[in-house]
């Protein structure tokens, strides 16, 4: 059992390690591949997971690390994909363009994800078709690479038999801190009902078991006027944006006005629970005013967990001394695992899963890429419909769709038109003329990375 992650120098992958190492029994691996374009990059990872496999956890799985496709993809059975094309020296340029034009400047939400978007969606079905040649023939891609929602629709229109599951972690992150906040230890017994788009959902309830959670979430949210665990409000030193604590990650530096967001939507629109990235399409406006367009949350990322993890790296290096805080970040590690051994040992566990709607939101198009729970077993999702949606998340949700698959369409034909289209139709832009204006400035900035558009 061969397991490839693709990004392997990424500051996730000893996190995804180590979850994966945990379960070995369970997906009875036998080695880790990590794949990487980049081989300085990964080859300091490298030193981290090896420490894991063969120090921290002794395992006995084998390490293979590569830039070659061949040797990263040949009977594999799972390909756990977390590119990031550009690095966070292009995030740091979709953020400040468009927040120099008043705009919303997120990594994967309004202008700044369709130029991620752009970037990431021909090395995508690179990836499919590389593990379509040399993957065992019932292999898995597990994809997590950013932004998911534009990358799970080029898939769909480009590689429609793909053996592609596109998730997110951040429903996950946001049930993490809703179980904090409700002093819930044990978070596996949460069950949820959601759905949206990715990044661009709501969850329509939330039980422990058997017993609703929303009635005391909500009352809990009122009264703190935001949704973060009150352990982590009393500790302001955990919230900085480099601190090493064990709060989420989701929580810190800039993050604290996205669970301030979800208070002040709530007061708004109290019945259901949002993502916390509409708050970027809901309250843009605001969101543009306390963001700072020298400092962005790609330079927070960079000063913090980036060079927290390299630095812990070096140290080791030279003095063998650990600190394991610096290593892992978040649990998304863990849900990927899972996912895989669902896959595996044909477990019909419950996910939350991207996938093509097919009448589970009957309200939505059948080809739309919708986020909705789903059984996991051997032959893929098997989605729980969700029924009809209400109008106003019904519109927004259209908007955001057409905007996505404006961009999709306008990157395979590359026209020029139609990712302009695309970046007007978004909620975060007012007018086409600001669109054109951070477009242009996009195109110039992407050079290398984009196709050319006529």
């Amino acid at each position: 059992m061969i397991i490839t992650i693709v990004g392997g120098g990424s500051t996730f992958t000893p996190g995804i390690v180590k979850s994966i190492a945990l379960r070995r029994e369970e997906l009875d691996v036998t080695e880790i591949r990590l794949f990487d374009q980049d081989k300085e990059r990964q080859d300091k990872v490298a030193v981290v997971v090896d420490w894991i496999l063969h120090e921290e956890l002794k395992c006995g799985i084998k390490l293979t690390t590569t830039t070659d496709a061949e040797t990263a993809y040949t009977d594999a059975s799972f390909i756990f994909a977390q590119m990031r094309v550009g690095k966070y020296a292009m995030r740091e340029q979709d953020e400040k363009i468009s927040l120099r034009h008043g705009c919303v400047g997120q990594e994967t939400c309004g202008c700044g994800g369709m130029a991620y978007g752009m970037r990431t969606i021909f090395p995508m079905m690179q990836v499919i078709d590389d593990a379509d040649k040399y993957a065992r023939p019932d292999h898995w891609i597990l994809n997590y690479s950013n932004p998911a929602s534009i990358v799970s629709e080029a898939c769909r229109k480009l590689r429609p038999n793909a053996r592609i599951i596109n998730i997110c972690d951040m429903p996950i992150a946001i049930i993490d801190v809703v179980a904090a906040a409700m002093e819930i230890s044990d978070k596996k017994n949460i069950v949820y009902d959601y759905f949206g788009l990715n990044h661009f959902g709501w969850f329509t309830s939330i039980e422990y078991k058997g017993k609703d959670l929303m009635p005391a979430l909500r009352k809990y949210i009122k009264e703190q006027e935001i949704l973060l665990p009150a352990a982590y409000l009393k500790d302001k030193t955990a919230l900085s944006a480099n601190s090493t604590s064990n709060a989420n990650r989701h929580s810190k530096g800039s993050w604290y006005y996205v669970w301030k967001g979800i208070y002040e939507i709530m007061e708004n629109f109290p019945e259901m629970l949002p993502n916390t990235y509409l708050n970027y399409y809901l309250q843009q406006k605001e969101f543009v005013e306390h963001s700072d367009v020298n400092h962005t949350r790609a330079n927070e990322v960079m000063e913090s967990r980036e060079k927290n993890l390299f630095d812990g790296i070096d140290r080791y290096l030279a003095t063998g001394e650990i600190d394991e805080n610096v290593f892992y970040a978040g649990s998304h590690g863990d849900w990927i695992a899972d996912l895989a051994i669902a896959l595996k040992n044909d477990t019909k566990a419950r996910f939350l899963v991207i996938t093509e709607n097919r009448g589970a939101i009957p309200n939505m198009p059948y080809d739309a890429m919708v986020e909705v729970p789903a059984y996991i077993g051997k032959n893929g999702p098997e989605v729980i419909t969700q029924g009809p949606i209400p109008l106003f998340q019904q519109g927004l949700m259209m908007q955001q769709l057409n905007s996505e698959k404006l961009l999709v369409e306008g990157c395979i034909e590359g026209s020029y038109e139609k990712v302009l289209q695309a970046f007007t139709l978004n909620k975060t832009v007012p007018s086409m003329n600001v669109a054109k204006a951070i477009l242009d400035d996009m195109i110039e900035a992407n050079k290398g990375y984009w196709p050319e558009l006529k």
